[in-house]
């Protein structure tokens, strides 16, 4: 950067300034990328507007209000407002960070189309289509449950070895985020809301409790 703005005088005379902004991480302080593994993609061939969507729809409570800051055009005190919402209410701050950086990259039509898909699924609708799995209080261990056992559960792995080669060669994901962490557990209040459990591209399985 110091390169540029240094070339920049020498070439043209004229002063040049270098901007940079801290690195956009999680509540836990883990850098949201490409080499955390939790990257999305401008690229809809990469990340489709439903899971470009779907990403920041399930960012964790405490990182929404920051996101809204960070990354949207919003007016300040409307996100102002926004912090003070709790519960339920932070599920509507989260499909407005979906629904705004969706718009911002891909367009209000496909924005439009993925806050639809996504409220079909969960709602009714196409969603009643949709294979759907049902856990009980024993499913659960503590406040969530392990991935490899969801997908057991779900009967969309045969064994664990093959959940477990699954989730380490990318093939699993959930609301459209790739999880390739074998110990991953899955909060039990995220299932509450109903999430959609897929392997590969054709294998998935909406799960609820």
């Amino acid at each position: 950067m110091l390169g540029g703005t240094e070339l920049i005088r020498r070439k043209l005379g004229k002063d040049a300034y270098a901007m940079t902004i801290t690195l956009l991480t999680d509540s836990n302080g883990k850098k949201m990328g490409k080499t955390a593994g939790n990257a999305v993609w401008l690229d809809a061939n990469k990340t489709t507007p439903y899971e470009f969507y779907q990403y920041w729809r399930n960012v964790d409570d405490a990182d929404v209000i920051k996101c809204l800051r960070m990354l949207t055009f919003l007016p300040l005190e409307q996100i102002e407002e926004m912090a003070k919402w709790e519960g339920s209410q932070l599920n509507q701050a989260k499909e407005i960070l979906g629904f705004e950086l969706t718009k911002m990259v891909h367009g209000e039509e496909e924005a439009n189309k993925a806050m639809a898909a996504a409220k079909s699924l969960f709602a009714g609708g196409a969603g009643a289509e949709v294979p759907t799995l049902k856990l009980a209080a024993e499913d659960f261990e503590e406040d969530g449950i392990g991935l490899l056992n969801l997908l057991l559960k779900a009967e969309l792995a045969e064994s664990k070895s093959d959940a477990r080669r699954a989730v380490e060669q990318g093939g699993v994901s959930i609301d459209g985020e790739k999880i390739t962490d074998v110990k991953y557990v899955v909060p039990k209040g995220r299932i509450e809301e109903g999430i959609l459990l897929r392997k590969g591209k054709k294998n998935y399985k909406k799960i609820e409790i």
